[in-house]
């Protein structure tokens, strides 16, 4: 603890966690575990199998692999504290490190919430202008969306940690979640938080609002151009391409919407924590198996690298 203006200012944060429900401990444990090992696996085999796949190489798969990645750094800026918080009696974190938390968990939430809008776009474009795919989803054009999810959801993490930063805590220091998320943080802060609401607010609006609204349109478009369709056959192929995709934006959207869209005033320690539990480790978790279950082609990959390390 440090004194400054009077106030006592929060080195640390202590991690309130599951704490109210010790009984349970050891089962959340092994469950948070085991997702996250799933997860782990799960998605560093889609990244190998697209790696070494030439037949994967492709706009859909390489957007695939982005979201592998960000899936891992989501999981992995949260697990190791979480898992921490089960087996101590008071898990405590930085000041740094809860910053730090803050700024990995908002790059690859954001990230995941743009990637999915650009992999939207993507299957708009191969199923309405089938004849113009390879021209309007070019490599290097791929590389520059990519490139601008990463760039820009890192600069709104930036901003969101700077105005993080800017606060001062006197306490009480104690965070009514697992891992250091906004709302919970605003809640703690001794100073004017009306920057950073506003500020979330506008990026709610943007990841939330305005992603979900361009991916709404995009499957207007795309259910639009499958009912012309004359053959079944080319029908169910274009839902087959498109089902994977919106499993996981439903799965994701619905987590999302359920945590944020709410005042902070009104916010829900429980609530909040179940949500989280659902966007840092199930989403996480069921991404690669979601993709890998319904894709022939993944699967086949996924043999390959089995076989490869077998040799």
């Amino acid at each position: 603890m440090l004194l400054a203006l009077n106030h006592t200012a929060v080195t640390e944060f202590i991690l309130q966690g599951f704490s109210e429900h010790p009984e349970y401990h050891i089962f959340l444990f092994c469950c948070f575990l085991s997702l996250y090992c799933v997860a782990l696996t799960g998605n560093v085999l889609i990244i190998m199998a697209i790696s070494f796949s030439p037949g994967l190489h492709t706009p859909m798969y390489f957007f695939l692999f982005n979201l592998a990645m960000m899936d891992i750094i989501c999981t992995s800026a949260i697990m190791p504290k979480a898992l921490e918080g089960l087996v101590v009696e008071k898990s405590s974190i930085s000041f740094g490190g809860c910053m730090a938390q803050l700024y990995f968990l908002t790059w690859a939430l954001s990230s995941e919430l743009l990637l999915l809008t650009v992999m939207a776009y993507d299957r708009y474009v191969a199923i309405c202008h089938p004849l113009h795919y390879s021209t309007m989803m070019s490599k290097a054009f791929c590389s520059m969306l990519a490139a601008g999810v990463w760039v820009i959801c890192a600069f709104n993490s930036s901003i969101h940690t700077g105005l993080m930063v800017r606060l001062n805590f006197c306490g009480p220091n104690v965070i009514t979640h697992f891992f250091c998320e906004i709302p919970p943080l605003l809640r703690l802060s001794c100073s004017s938080t009306y920057v950073n609401n506003v500020m979330t607010i506008l990026a709610d609006a943007f990841y939330d609002g305005f992603d979900f609204l361009m991916i709404i349109v995009s499957y207007g478009f795309i259910i639009s151009s499958i009912l012309k369709m004359r053959s079944s056959e080319g029908k169910q192929k274009a839902f087959s391409t498109c089902s994977s995709h919106l499993i996981v934006v439903c799965m994701y959207y619905t987590a999302v919407f359920y945590a944020y869209i709410s005042p902070v005033s009104g916010y829900s320690a429980e609530k909040s924590k179940l949500v989280g539990v659902l966007y840092t480790m199930v989403s996480p978790t069921l991404n690669p198996l979601i993709y890998t279950l319904r894709n022939k082609e993944v699967k086949a990959a996924l043999r390959k690298v089995f076989l490869f390390f077998r040799n």
